[in-house]
């Protein structure tokens, strides 16, 4: 296990990132990193329980406080049938959701079907678990969806898992119900397999788009296990709250024992933050979906004058996900994402190469659109004077 570290890289996020600390006031688009501060009532929640001790050691999969609001939220907001709190557990954010979900899911060698592109994190979390990832692409041309008839084919009986991830990261593309039902269909005919359902941009989403889980399809719920946190849609980034819903019990069991051996727990403080996110008012949610629309709108006015990307805007979460144009060249002769990624840092423009997500990623460029709007009228006038 230690050699299989050894392959697993680092994220290219972070090279970009580790280059843009050290540029004089850089534009930040190459991470998504919401811009807002957690709500207030979510903070008083926390000091709250600071004053009144609640700083000792909890049960591993999470307070009853909050795995009772998660069970609450996820059958009114999400119509998923959650029957109990035993049918949750809590964990130290998303990607630890996943590391615990993929380590209780798989055996050596398991198959897991990934989208591609999708968040670079995900092939590295099902190497360090012992899987083998297998991608299926997402077409530019359908909103950023699967072909059924690509996924259907890419099942093999190793496949253990399929990861879907709705709003996606980092096109932006939303299963909607439809194609949802597609993936259904195809779930039913293969009884081993198990939908890994990220959503952790729940919230994040445009133009009266509804966000669909796929646990509340019918006879779906006992096929998934379905992930989110808290970071995206409460601003919650750094205080690492995540949760998973299944009515598998054992995968819940093999769950909390990785996060007991891993973490003992989630930190208690986050954790009553959590519950007053969950149970408390979501004027700010809705605020932040709002600014992030708009943000969205103005970056994309702003591309008119920057021919040498395209695509359409997202239908949901916070990026720009963007093709280079094929008569681009850097000047050094490379034509690729990352020499593009490399171009714009010269202009203080922090973006994510788009190989980084899979190879189907290569020719485009991801941009955050959840920074602060000054970052991004910076960005697009640097750009403009890059490429006038």
């Amino acid at each position: 296990m230690a050699e299989v570290i050894d392959r697993v890289e680092l994220s290219g996020i972070v090279k970009v990132r580790d280059i843009i600390l050290k540029l004089e006031k850089p534009y930040r688009l190459e991470s998504g990193e919401p811009s807002f501060d957690v709500p207030a009532h979510i903070k008083e929640a926390m000091v709250r329980a600071l004053h009144d001790n609640q700083t000792h050691y909890v049960a591993s999969a999470g307070i009853p406080e909050l795995r009772k609001a998660i069970v609450a939220k996820c059958r009114t907001a999400n119509g998923i049938p959650v029957a109990s709190t035993a049918e949750t557990i809590v964990t130290n954010g998303g990607m630890h959701a996943l590391y615990c979900l993929f380590r209780a899911l798989l055996e050596p060698g398991d198959e897991v079907l990934i989208p591609d592109p999708t968040w670079t994190c995900v092939q590295h979390l099902i190497t360090l678990c012992g899987g083998v990832v297998r991608r299926v692409p997402l077409h530019e041309s359908r909103g950023w969806t699967f072909e059924p008839a690509e996924l259907q084919a890419a099942i093999t009986p190793r496949t253990r898992a399929l990861m879907i991830n709705s709003p996606h990261n980092p096109t932006g593309g939303v299963l909607g119900r439809a194609d949802l039902e597609a993936i259904a269909a195809i779930v039913a005919a293969h009884p081993q397999l198990t939908i890994v359902s990220d959503e952790a941009y729940e919230h994040v989403i445009y133009d009266g788009t509804a966000h669909v889980s796929f646990a509340a399809l019918p006879g779906m719920y006992a096929r998934t296990a379905s992930v989110f946190t808290c970071s995206k849609s409460y601003a919650m980034t750094g205080l690492r709250l995540g949760y998973v819903v299944t009515p598998d019990a054992q995968v819940l069991d093999r769950m909390q024992k990785v996060v007991l051996y891993t973490a003992n727990g989630v930190n208690s403080i986050a954790q009553w933050g959590g519950v007053a996110a969950l149970t408390g008012p979501q004027d700010e949610v809705a605020r932040f979906r709002a600014e992030y629309q708009a943000r969205r709108d103005l970056f994309y006015a702003g591309l008119r004058d920057i021919p040498v990307f395209a695509g359409a805007p997202p239908a949901g979460a916070f990026y720009a996900f963007l093709r280079i144009a094929d008569g681009w060249t850097a000047p050094d002769g490379r034509r690729d994402s990352w020499a593009m990624t490399e171009y714009l840092l010269g202009a203080r423009v922090g973006s994510s190469p788009g190989v980084i997500f899979g190879p189907a990623g290569e020719g485009y460029l991801r941009f955050s659109t959840a920074c602060a709007r000054t970052d991004l009228t910076g960005a697009l006038a640097a750009m403009r004077a890059l490429f006038g």
